[in-house]
This record gives structure tokens, C-alpha cells and sequence, in this order.
């Protein structure tokens, strides 16, 4: 079910990796960001927006992984945002996020993943104030809705998985640390940061998620294997 965290900003957590669809209202309506996972939770989340009585006007994906560019006949046919960069890998990668799709989650509409519209650059229906960077992926986008006290960081300040960079290239710890960076002068001005996957955090637990990450690309840097109990591939 949906929990709303602040005004006008509903959570609504997958069992397949702890994964998160947020739902913003904006002016005239609800955007729907990274929506998952499974077919049965697509059509359990659509049962949920209508009960909130409002239409959903258009979606945004963070980044361009398969399990945030997915969609449902139940949401409407309303544009689907992502950057520039996101967008061309969406449409560049389609088929292999079909594929993946097809083998990681069921009953899943195949057919709408990856429709993926730039974003306009006056950002369009979608409200706040957009992040680009590299750090997880082509494209990555952070939301922050400074007006609610919330920060949407996509697939990065996760309590459940590890940092892992998206650019096969040698400077990609220093990537990921420079977004890093530019989320935590962001977070200053919330009370609220939501992963793409794992638990909100709130108040100082947005502290710890900076001091964990920075942990582990610190042990990279000093050739150690992190130690760190969250889960997920290393990069």
C-alpha cells in the first residue's frame, strides 16, 4: 500500500529488492517515478491511485535499469520522463530490458517498458528540481522536492545495497564520490531521502547512509575489500 512521508509524496515498497515507486502530486495531477516491481504489485499500485481520486499525468525514471522503466495499461497513456541521457539508453537498451524483465519478475507488460521521453527543459509536468549524474548510470536523476522536505535520490543512499558505479571507466569511484557530494549539499535542505531501494531515511539516518557509502569506496581506494552488511553486487 501507499505510505505518504510528506505532503503530497506517497511511498509504496516491492518485495523484489526492496524497491521503491514514489508517487508526487504536481500541478494537475500524480507523477508516478521508477514504478514496480512485479505484474500483481503494478496492478495492486494502480488500485492505490485511485483511490487517491487524483490521475496520474505522467511518470519519470531515474535512471535506465529495466526495474525503473517499467509501466501499466492502468496508469494511463501519459508521457514517461527521463534525461536526455536516460531516455537514449532506455530506447538504446529496450530489448535487453524486456529480457531481463522477462526472467527477473512476472506478469510484467513487456510491451510499455522503456518508453522513455527526454525530459523538456523547463522539466515539464515534473515538479522540483532535477540532479544529473553518472554515478549509478547514464542519465541517473535525482528529484528534489524542496517544498516537501524530500529528496529522491534514485539508486544511490540505499541501506540495503552497496554503492555500484555504471560507467565502465577508470574514474568511476571518483564519479560516484562527486555525486555523492552534490546529494549531501541537497540533503541539507530535507527531512527526507528516498533510495530506489531499501528503507526511507529520515532526519540523521541520511548521515549514516553518506558514512557507509564513503566507507566502502574508501576501502576500494586503499585496495580492501569493504566491509559492509548490506547486499549487493560490487560495482
Amino acid at each position: 500500500m501507499l505510505n505518504q512521508i510528506a505532503d503530497g509524496v506517497w511511498v509504496r515498497q516491492s518485495a523484489w529488492v526492496w524497491s521503491n515507486t514514489i508517487v508526487v502530486r504536481g500541478e494537475g495531477g500524480l507523477i508516478l517515478v521508477d514504478p514496480g516491481i512485479e505484474g500483481a504489485e503494478l496492478d495492486d499500485l494502480a488500485d492505490d491511485l485511485d483511490r487517491l481520486g487524483t490521475p496520474v499525468i505522467a511518470g519519470f525514471s531515474t535512471h535506465p535499469h529495466w526495474d525503473h522503466l517499467l509501466w501499466h495499461p492502468r496508469f494511463g497513456d501519459v508521457p514517461r520522463y527521463g534525461t536526455a541521457a536516460c531516455a537514449r539508453a532506455a530506447g538504446a537498451g529496450r530489448e535487453r530490458g524486456q529480457q531481463m524483465a522477462a526472467e527477473s519478475a512476472s506478469g510484467v507488460p513487456l510491451e510499455l517498458l522503456g518508453l522513455i521521453t527526454p525530459l523538456p527543459a523547463d522539466g515539464g509536468p515534473i515538479p522540483g528540481e532535477i540532479v544529473e549524474h553518472e554515478a549509478h548510470a547514464p542519465g541517473h536523476a535525482a528529484l528534489l522536492l524542496a517544498d516537501r522536505g524530500v529528496l529522491l535520490a534514485g539508486d544511490m543512499l540505499s541501506d540495503v545495497l552497496v554503492p555500484m558505479f555504471g560507467l565502465p571507466r577508470p574514474d568511476r569511484v571518483e564519479i560516484y564520490e562527486a555525486a555523492l557530494d552534490r546529494l549531501e549539499d541537497l540533503v541539507k535542505q530535507v527531512d527526507i531521502v528516498v533510495p530506489g531501494h531499501g528503507s526511507v531515511a529520515e532526519g540523521s539516518e541520511a548521515a549514516a547512509r553518506f558514512a557507509a557509502d564513503r566507507a566502502f569506496i574508501d576501502a576500494l581506494r586503499r585496495g580492501e575489500e569493504p566491509v559492509d552488511e548490506r547486499f549487493g553486487p560490487r560495482g
